[in-house]
Formats: C-alpha cells, sequence, structure tokens
C-alpha cells in the first residue's frame, strides 16, 4: 500500500522542501511561484514530482495535486508540515485495519492557539463535527477519490476570496455521496512555527468569512451552529471582540453570500 503525499506550496526550492519536511514517501509537490516547470526527483529512494505553476490558491494547487496522483493513499500536506519518522508506515497500517474506511484522519500537530481538534480515538465522523479538521489530517483511498469527484473549493482557502474552510467542504461532500471517514489517534507530524499565510487574528473579516463557510456547510442550521462554535472556541475566539459581536459578523455571513457566490464550492 503506496502512500504518497500531495502537497501545496509557495515559492520552494525541491531538496530544501523536502529535507524540512522529513519526507519518507513518494509525493506531488504543487510549487506556486512565478514561473513553469517540472522535475521527477528521487528523494531517499522515493520517486518525487515538482510541478511548479504561476497560478494561485490553495484550491486549485491541491487539485492539480489530485490529478496527478497515482498512489495507494493520498495524505494532503503544506510546506510548513513536518512529518514524523515512520508516518507512512503508520497510515498505511491504518488502512489495513480499517478496510471499510475511505479516508482517515490523523494528528498532525499546531500552535495552541490555532488548533481546533485532537484525535484520542478511533471512530467514525459525521457532518455535525467535520468542521473541525484541517486539510493536513487528510488521508483518502486513491480510487475512493477518484470515485467521489471531489475536488477543493476554488472560493475557499489561501489565495481565495474567503479565508479558510475548502478541507470542511470538502470533508462533507465527501461524506455526502456516501463515503465513510474515520479519525485515527495517531500523530503524523507537525506544523513548523512561524507565520501563517492564511490566519491574520480573530477579527471581522474571520468571522464574517466563518459564516459563509457556514451556510454552506450546514444550511438552515447555520446560525445553529455558529453558536455552538462560538461557545465551544470562546476562550480563543473572543479575547479581543465579545461573543455577541463574533456572532453577529458569523450572522451577517450567513445571510450576506453574494448572489455571484450562490452555488459555487
Amino acid at each position: 500500500m503506496r502512500v504518497q503525499i500531495l502537497a501545496s506550496v509557495m515559492n520552494e526550492e525541491p531538496m530544501t522542501l523536502l529535507d524540512r519536511m522529513g519526507l519518507e514517501s513518494d509525493a506531488v509537490i504543487i510549487n506556486q511561484c512565478h514561473r513553469l516547470g517540472y522535475e521527477k526527483i528521487t528523494y531517499k529512494g522515493h520517486q518525487v514530482q515538482f510541478f511548479s505553476f504561476p497560478d494561485r490558491g490553495v484550491g486549485r494547487s491541491r487539485n492539480e495535486a489530485i490529478l496527478r496522483a497515482d498512489g495507494d493513499i493520498c495524505v494532503f500536506s503544506d510546506a510548513d508540515i513536518v512529518y514524523e519518522p515512520g508516518y507512512a508506515e503508520k497510515i498505511a497500517t491504518e488502512f489495513e485495519n480499517n478496510p471499510k474506511a475511505d479516508m482517515i484522519l490523523f494528528n498532525v500537530i499546531v500552535e495552541e492557539a490555532r488548533r481546533t481538534y485532537h484525535i484520542t480515538e478511533r471512530r467514525r465522523v459525521h457532518w455535525y463535527n467535520c468542521g473541525r479538521y484541517g486539510a493536513v489530517s487528510f488521508a483518502l483511498r486513491r480510487d475512493s477519490l477518484l470515485s467521489s469527484g471531489v475536488t477543493f473549493s476554488l472560493l475557499f482557502g489561501g489565495g481565495a476570496k474567503y479565508g479558510s474552510g475548502e478541507d470542511s467542504l470538502f470533508l462533507k461532500e465527501f461524506m455526502d455521496k456516501g463515503y465513510s471517514v474515520y479519525t485515527a489517534p495517531v500523530t503524523i507530524g507537525h506544523e513548523a512555527s512561524g507565520e501563517s499565510t492564511w490566519f491574520s487574528g480573530y477579527h471581522e473579516k474571520f468571522f464574517r468569512d466563518k459564516g459563509v463557510l457556514y451556510r454552506y456547510l450546514y444550511g438552515k442550521l447555520a446560525r445553529v451552529m455558529a453558536i455552538r462554535f462560538l461557545l465551544a472556541h470562546r476562550a480563543t475566539l473572543c479575547t479581543e471582540v465579545s461573543l455577541r459581536q463574533a456572532y453577529r459578523w458569523m450572522s451577517e455571513g450567513v445571510r450576506g453570500v453574494p448572489e455571484e457566490d450562490k452555488g459555487i464550492v
């Protein structure tokens, strides 16, 4: 069972990136930069395809990686993810032990202020708790990924109109199509410290964008789920603005989706 990393990065040099990530598997790297290019690299016995494109947007680059993937298990990644030794074997073992799983979510440790989940048990994921997991926790069977036809939104995420959420939308659509998603209490890597390319604080745009996302994720339940989200993370989200103000901005995002964005994910 061949594990393959699908990474979206910006302005990276191949060997520097691969060394920093601690790569121990095959990979498809989509490098957003100012040129077109392709390199095929053998790195510590693994095959790495390194594509350079001038196009921007994390959703677009993840979709480009999907088109070029040929591994049995696809694992989404970013440039700031550093993998634990033996991560590929850990991932393959989880899929071997759970043949019903089309996708398995793993722990990737991020700084406490931005942590949205920590997996402590193996269980199935449902629509009401899918919004907490980032794309770098996703590992999927490639056959299931391709047969689902699910791709990443070009409207949400780094480089897009709305700041984040392409991962939640991807996960929900995948489950809506009948594919099974499970968690595994296994840590495969951590996020290197540094400035986020998309997160700039819990401000008005953050909450409005989150409201738009919840409109797509939860429909008529968007406002209820917004309250649940704010209460669950109040200590982190509402240090600079009140819970009431945060909810007002999220509600405005829920009801204020522009006509040109409606139906586009």
